[in-house]
């Protein structure tokens, strides 16, 4: 038992520490402890590295990021590190710029890049945080706008020095390759090559994709030929992928090539190389090689996509040949394959090329039947079809339905109903809906242009015409050789022969070739107005220019022979031979078939029992052929 004394000295001894620890400053925290993205508990278990669980601060970490505002972020994510006492680790960083969560959100994911980086202490960013902020700007929606931050970053690799990896060059390579940023992506190949790694057919496949999205074709085939090299065998991506290039630059043959390669080297195509292929052709035209893939798809039982439907119904249908496109749009749908208003639209506009009114409106009825809302390029087809078909009253019922229901009515419209009311002869309605779309802002183009045009013309309403054609001109739209033909052709028949005649030397100066069909509309009216012999030296002005028309001799005999102006034809016919421009022969029975036409079966009688332009008469020792002209000699 404590004496009373005791426990008072006892008591005032706590006192005074007690005391002094409550007057003495405050001691300093511990020190903020590193967060790694992983817990380590290797000295509890024996789970290998890879399923180590992830730390509770990974998911806390990246829910505050996306929770700030951007502006804000750095400040909040130093009071949250300050409140924990806790510092993020390069590790954590690069595995919390990983989450999927914060790839969708690129300007927060590169200001927590930059705030992280500002820790005391902090050692710097691994390579793995500047991989997955490239990922994310050259993944993200605007990724065209991110290529200045992109560079940034590189740059920042490079300074550093690190020696590259196989797994992040392979991303880095597949990054700058999406954002066609070249370049950059030819020093990856560089720093590998210093680095000495060795490039996987996966690496090899992601350069080839970006250089052939940049359109770096040749680049790309030394990549392909590189491959070989080093003994990595390029697979059906390696080949889809420079077939596609070749698609885009338009080197077909190539393309094909590489095809032919790839099966000769045992790897079948797939529905993509297929589709790539087809693309290909599409493009130049070759409808034809178009559908022979697909129906080597179909021998071979693959899945044929949609868009190589597309391809063959849109190229049937460019071929006028819609009967083949439904037979196509049927094998379609029966492998449960959705059509859509494209390929309607494209079908019903190659059944109005081949004036099938009645088949197109079936079909236009049946698509909307299907669920498919026309738009207003179907709508302008429909009334294109009905004006050729001549039902212009229909054609306005669907052209005032257009405006009614807030169609984009454009200047398609207008055109087809102008050729419509033009070929109908009804051109006081063509000019008024010609004015009506130049009051609504349309600019006519030339396609409207000449359909009014033709149709004063073929009105002989010629001075409005020639005043529409000078229009044209000052509006800066184009005149083409079609403009050309049919004004001459409305100046020839008001026989207005010398201005048709200069319009034709207008149209040589301004460059234009002309077609086989401007030279008939010159020739018929210099062969009418007693010309002939200029139309034959035109024609021989003609051959230089790469243009000769295969029949321009056999239409101008035909001509004069139906204008009852025989000794002219006859006269030409002789000239034809004496220069040596046609076989005889071909010559006569030109002359024997336009003297039939002209109803004039006496003459061509004679002429086919005669010897005239392939016989000879003897005049002593000189031998002269048979002319045409003795035809007429009683």
């Amino acid at each position: 038992m404590l004496r009373p004394s005791s426990s008072q000295s006892l008591f005032s001894s706590f006192h005074g520490v007690f005391r002094r620890r409550l007057t003495a400053p405050p001691s300093s925290p511990p020190p903020p402890e590193w967060i790694e993205p992983f817990i380590d508990v290797s000295g509890l278990t024996r789970h290998p590295a890879d399923h180590r669980p992830p730390s509770p601060w990974l998911p806390r970490v990246v829910s505050l990021v996306l929770s700030s505002r951007l502006e804000s972020l750095p400040s909040d994510l130093s009071a949250f590190c300050c409140r924990f006492l806790i510092r993020l680790s390069p590790a954590f960083v690069s595995h919390s710029l990983s989450s999927p969560d914060l790839c969708r959100y690129p300007d927060l994911a590169l200001a927590f890049f930059r705030w992280a980086a500002t820790q005391k202490k902090y050692p710097g960013h691994n390579l793995d945080s500047y991989i997955a902020m490239i990922d994310i700007l050259s993944s993200s929606s605007a990724a065209d706008k991110e290529i200045g931050r992109i560079k940034d970053l590189i740059a920042e690799i490079r300074a550093r020095k690190d020696r590259a990896s196989l797994s992040a060059a392979t991303s880095l390579v597949r990054s700058l390759g999406s954002v066609g940023m070249v370049e950059e992506l030819l020093w990856v190949w560089r720093w590998m090559k210093e680095s000495g790694v060795e490039p996987s057919l996966m690496c090899y496949n992601c350069l080839l994709d970006g250089l052939v999205n940049s359109s770096f074709v040749d680049s790309a085939e030394k990549v392909f030929s590189a491959m070989e090299s080093n003994k990595v065998q390029p697979d059906i991506v390696s080949y889809n992928t420079l077939i596609k290039g070749y698609s885009k630059v338009g080197r077909t043959q190539k393309a094909v090539d590489r095809f032919v390669q790839m099966q000769e080297k045992k790897i079948e195509p797939d529905k993509i190389s297929y589709l790539t292929l087809m693309q290909c052709h599409y493009s130049d035209g070759e409808f034809h090689e178009c559908l022979a893939l697909y129906h080597e798809m179909q021998e071979r039982g693959l899945e044929i996509p949609p868009h190589a439907y597309s391809l063959v119904i849109s190229g049937l249908c460019k071929e006028v040949k819609p009967f083949e496109g439904m037979a196509v749009l049927e094998s379609m749908l029966r492998k449960g394959c959705k059509a859509n208003v494209a390929i309607y639209t494209a079908l019903i506009d190659a059944f109005a090329k081949i004036r099938n009114e009645e088949q197109a409106m079936m079909l236009f009825e049946r698509m909307q039947g299907d669920g498919f809302k026309p738009d207003e390029v179907t709508y302008g087809v429909i009334i294109n079809c009905l004006c050729k078909a001549g039902k212009l009253e229909k054609a306005m019922e669907w052209f005032s339905f257009c405006k009614e229901s807030g169609v984009s009515v454009n200047a398609i419209f207008y055109s087809s109903l102008i050729d419509g009311f033009g070929k109908a002869g009804l051109v006081d309605e063509a000019q008024r809906l010609f004015n009506e779309m130049a009051e609504k802002g349309f600019l006519p183009d030339s396609y409207c242009y000449n359909a009014l045009i033709d149709a004063l013309g073929k009105a002989e309403r010629i001075d409005e015409a020639c005043a529409l054609f000078k229009g044209m001109e000052m509006e800066g739209c184009d005149q083409t050789v079609y403009t050309y033909t049919i004004l001459m052709d409305g100046l020839f028949k008001k026989h207005k022969n010398e201005e048709a005649l200069k319009l034709w030397n207008m149209m040589i100066d301004k460059g234009i070739t002309p077609t086989p069909a401007a030279f008939r509309v010159l020739s018929t009216g210099l062969c009418l107005s007693g010309k002939f012999t200029r139309a034959c030296k035109i024609l021989d002005e003609l051959a230089p220019m790469g243009v000769v028309p295969e029949t321009a001799h056999e239409d101008m005999i035909n001509v004069l022979c139906k204008a009852g102006r025989f000794e002219q034809a006859c006269k030409l016919a002789d000239g034809i031979i004496g220069k040596g421009r046609e076989v005889p022969g071909r010559v006569r029975t030109i002359m024997i078939n336009a003297l039939r036409k002209a109803g004039n079966a006496d003459l061509a009688i004679k002429l086919m029992h005669s010897r005239i332009g392939i016989g000879y008469d003897r005049y002593g020792s000189i031998k002269r052929r048979v002319k045409f002209q003795t035809l007429l000699n009683p």
